[in-house]
């Protein structure tokens, strides 16, 4: 499968993106304290289209992040059901990350993806109340890689939609370190509780298994959990790898509309998750049974923009 390629030589920063799977960037470094630093974790074969989308670099999940109950949710006054995920018993991160993007822009340090689901996918386009352009731009700027997306309403009807991605971050970030001296930070002080993967709809303080406000080390994480209460800074909601050991740390910012984070640590291989949503799982349900939550709406014609930037640095004592 074609990969892009883009670069910015100042920091011999690098990334490739995969537009055929979801337009899925897979491989991000930099050199930072004169150290390569490598960020993001896919399996070997990635590119060769033999890895679940879903599993490896950053899927891009729209226009629900997560999951959807039992794959149904009603719409004003319709009831719509999508196929159930091969492995579970809902609907899974939207209808975007395992389809072919189209590159309607490019340069040496960025390109840009669409997605429109009526020309994208179109046999899917029966399982959501109106049609959709996502647009998504990767940039190089220094040891800083920028995600800018768009979300565009080209229908005659109502779009609702919530949004996420869930990059894969690999621990330790440089050869120069070990898994043991990672150590990840997330401002988040609240827990949506699950039941079949699906939130109760209620929320609670954070266990202690999953608070990650004063930082946790990587090797006593056993996580999978949906949290919210999530306290941003004055400019953006900041979530950090701190790799002890290298001196370098790697911040992933966000637009304060995310109100969510799922933080996942995958049983079989060395890589942390730290997925901002702009709603919790099964939200369009959520927000049916009177639960505020985030579930947003774009009139005909509208669009709104929204940013993820991951920085590295160096840890300055």
């Amino acid at each position: 499968m074609p990969v892009i390629t883009i670069q910015d030589e100042s920091c011999a920063s690098e990334a490739r993106i995969l537009p055929e799977v979801g337009f899925n960037l897979f491989h991000f470094s930099t050199r930072v304290a004169g150290q390569l630093v490598d960020v993001i974790e896919a399996d070997a074969d990635f590119e060769l289209g033999k890895t679940s989308p879903s599993r490896c670099g950053i899927p891009i999940l729209f226009p629900f992040p997560n999951r959807i109950d039992q794959g149904q949710y009603t719409w004003e006054g319709k009831k719509y059901t999508i196929p159930q995920s091969k492995n579970g018993d809902h609907a899974i991160h939207g209808f975007c990350l395992d389809r072919p993007w189209r590159v309607i822009e490019q340069g040496d340090n960025f390109v840009t993806g669409e997605f429109q689901l009526s020309k994208d996918a179109a046999d899917r386009l029966e399982f959501w109340p109106a049609d959709f352009i996502i647009q998504c731009t990767y940039l190089l700027k220094g040891s800083t890689l920028k995600s800018r997306f768009t979300f565009i309403n080209p229908d005659s009807k109502p779009l609702p939609w919530g949004f996420g991605t869930h990059a894969y971050f690999k621990i330790p970030l440089t050869q120069n370190s070990s898994r043991e001296h990672a150590v990840v930070y997330v401002p988040a002080y609240r827990q949506w509780p699950i039941e079949n993967f699906i939130p109760t709809g209620e929320t609670i303080p954070v266990p202690e298994h999953a608070d990650l406000t004063k930082g946790r080390y990587f090797t006593t994480l056993k996580i999978d959990d949906v949290l919210t209460d999530v306290r941003a800074g004055e400019d953006s909601l900041d979530c950090t790898i701190v790799d002890e050991a290298a001196g370098i740390e790697m911040v992933q910012a966000c637009d304060k509309r995310f109100r969510e984070l799922v933080v996942y640590k995958p049983a079989d291989r060395d890589a942390i998750c730290m997925e901002p949503y702009t709603c919790p799982t099964d939200a369009i349900n959520l927000e049916a049974k009177g639960i505020s939550c985030g579930w947003e709406t774009l009139a005909p014609g509208e669009s709104v923009n929204t940013w993820i930037d991951m920085r590295v640095n160096p840890i300055i004592a």
